[in-house]
């Protein structure tokens, strides 16, 4: 290489890069089929350089970019790089590789420039269905990892040449809707291309050898800062602890323990007193639980740290295998993804508690609070899946009381407008309104959560619900209350009512009403302080 880059050109090449992974996300929610890409944005952008180190990402899902910062790398012990060649596109969704559950498929492009491999460009997209025994592949009873969808291994379904419509067609006649994951599939693709042409250029106009460059420099700039916002926390061994409502079979509350240790410029954030793996869907890969970690101490200790490989240099992650947190690879994990990664977020806020309260928010809706709709469509005959989550209140901070209805922490998902809804599904949305009440009392109140009410137009439909904090409720800091959980009423046609469970399913018919009430966050100080 030549001599080292100047910081301007530095500075040049990472607002280049942070751009073209921006621009693969847009890509994806304009071609995609699915409303759960187009409008809920359910998806994530990333590059790294050729070893698999993440060097930019998009303004998308934290869970999402984390797991990527490891995607690629675990990719290649499966998929030497001698193999690789312009033009190809790999589809996987393996949890093992570098992933979080089946639903997010990521798709990765080889980045060839003068005939050198030099980057990957990695489009993770949430699929509406990727099969298993309930449409939408939420599976509450799930035992095995099988029984939550299609595995997919590294699978090239693109080459220079074209599409590999044996392989596509494999994987389409295992998932619901195949017109709609095909659309999907091709709009993922095409955010990879998009990402291959810009590099093109950016590696023409600056040179390989100073892009490279740049790309060592921002990375050990990202660990500098890291290094010091870590140095800025009090020394010593923190623990704590948060709890999830439940294993997903019907059992009490499961833990998720840290404990964090801050020494000068390093962290170790030890999670081996974590509960065992959970029988339900609700177990989290380490790649996730990192992706946790990373955003907890990101967004307390430095939130305007340039996010790349090198921000991890300084934090040691200890799981346990045979927890919950890094489980055997045939347990289920479909809920761990969003459910228990918020826990792990939540428990390293606690333990940080006693240290600095004023960078904290109290307990926020911090779930997906998923409801999944899935069914024939009447108007077409076709299968049809609607996946929507729910925000809730944000937890109250020293100086400031919470928002109203947001998605917290690990996810940044958008809600569907009522309108797509009615339009793309045979559901009605009669009502959406603020909780009142709902946020934790205290010298600064939590935010509130909604409420929404959907009634069924399809003579028959499945309703399947992923919701954490209907039974631990959004903790209070400092003194405030909690606040008020999650809360899922199914009023049946005949007027019946029946309370359904966080994780719970049930069958629908035309005429049933299905109200979601989301938690409100919790508050922060004493009410009478």
């Amino acid at each position: 290489m030549t001599a080292r880059v100047d910081p301007f050109t530095v500075e040049v090449i990472r607002h280049a890069i942070t751009a073209i992974a921006e621009e693969m996300s847009y890509v994806v929610m304009r071609a995609a089929r699915s409303p759960l890409l187009r409008e809920a944005g359910d998806l994530s952008s990333a590059l790294t350089d050729a070893a698999g180190q993440l060097i930019a990402q998009g303004r998308d899902i934290p869970v999402h970019m984390g797991v990527m910062a490891a995607t690629v790398q675990e990719f290649l012990k499966r998929v030497p790089a001698e193999s690789l060649a312009p033009g190809d596109v790999w589809f996987v969704n393996l949890p093992e590789v570098g992933g979080n559950h089946l639903p997010d498929v990521k798709a990765i492009r080889p980045v060839f420039f003068d005939g050198t491999l030099q980057a990957f460009a990695v489009s993770l997209a949430h699929w509406a269905d990727i099969g298993g025994g309930r449409p939408g592949s939420y599976v509450p009873n799930a035992r095995d990892a099988w029984q939550e969808g299609l595995r997919i291994p590294p699978t090239r379904l693109f080459t220079a040449q074209g599409t590999d419509r044996e392989k596509l067609g494999f994987v389409t006649a295992n998932v619901r809707g195949a017109v709609e994951r095909e659309g999907d599939i091709l709009a993922q693709m095409a955010a990879t291309r998009a990402a291959d042409e810009a590099l093109q250029g950016l590696f023409a106009d600056n040179g390989a050898d100073t892009v490279q460059q740049a790309i060592v420099a921002l990375h050990d700039q990202s660990e500098a800062a890291m290094r010091q916002a870590l140095s800025d926390l009090p020394d010593g061994s923190y623990a704590g602890e948060d709890l999830l409502d439940d294993d997903g079979a019907g059992g009490p509350p499961v833990a998720i323990r840290v404990t964090l240790t801050i020494d000068g410029d390093r962290a170790v954030v030890d999670f081996s007193a974590s509960d065992d793996a959970t029988p339900g869907p609700l177990n989290a890969t380490p790649f996730s639980t990192a992706a946790s970690v990373f955003y907890a101490l990101k967004a307390v200790a430095g939130p305007d740290i340039q996010p790349n490989a090198g921000c991890y240099r300084p934090l040691d992650i200890i799981t346990r295998p045979g927890s919950l947190l890094e489980p055997p690879v045939d347990k289920p994990v479909v809920g761990g993804n969003h459910e228990t990664t918020q826990r792990v977020a939540d428990a390293i806020f606690r333990a940080l508690e006693p240290v600095v309260p004023e960078r904290l928010t109290a307990g926020c809706a911090a779930t997906s609070g998923l409801l999944l709709f899935g069914g024939r469509d009447p108007r077409t005959g076709e299968w049809t899946t609607l996946y929507e989550v729910h925000g809730g209140g944000e937890g109250a901070r020293h100086d400031r009381d919470g928002m109203p209805v947001i998605r917290p922490h690990m996810s940044n998902v958008m809600n569907t407008p009522a309108e797509v809804i009615e339009t793309n599904y045979p559901i009605r949305l009669l009502r959406q309104r603020l909780r009142q009440g709902s946020g934790g009392a205290g010298r600064h109140r939590g935010g509130e959560g909604q409420e929404r009410v959907y009634e069924i137009i399809a003579d028959e439909m499945w309703l399947t619900s992923m919701v954490d904090r209907a039974v631990v409720p959004p903790y209070g800091l400092q003194g405030g209350e909690a606040g008020a959980p999650y809360r899922i009423t199914l009023r049946r046609a005949d007027g019946t009512v029946e309370q359904l469970g966080g994780k719970d399913e049930a069958r629908l018919a035309k005429g049933d009403k299905v109200i979601i009430e989301t938690s409100g966050g919790g508050g922060f100080g004493a009410a009478d302080a």
